[in-house]
């Protein structure tokens, strides 16, 4: 796990081998979330790369006999 500093503008440099693992790149949005004391930094994908990440599921849905 990296270790960051954080700039007296509340910057941080996320480290070289983290980038790389995660695919960040420059200009890349990112969302983050706190929990407790924690912050977790999660990659914004655009909506065209998520395109067929669901092919392949099963789509049958067992219904009730009373349910259309």
């Amino acid at each position: 796990m990296g270790k960051v500093t954080v700039s007296p503008k509340f910057q941080v440099v996320i480290p070289k081998e983290i980038r790389e693992q995660i695919g960040v790149k420059a200009g890349m949005k990112l969302e983050i979330i706190t929990l407790g004391n924690r912050m977790e930094l999660i990659p914004i994908e655009p909506i065209k790369k998520l395109k067929g990440l669901l092919s392949g599921m099963d789509r049958k849905l067992d219904r009730d006999g009373d349910r259309i």
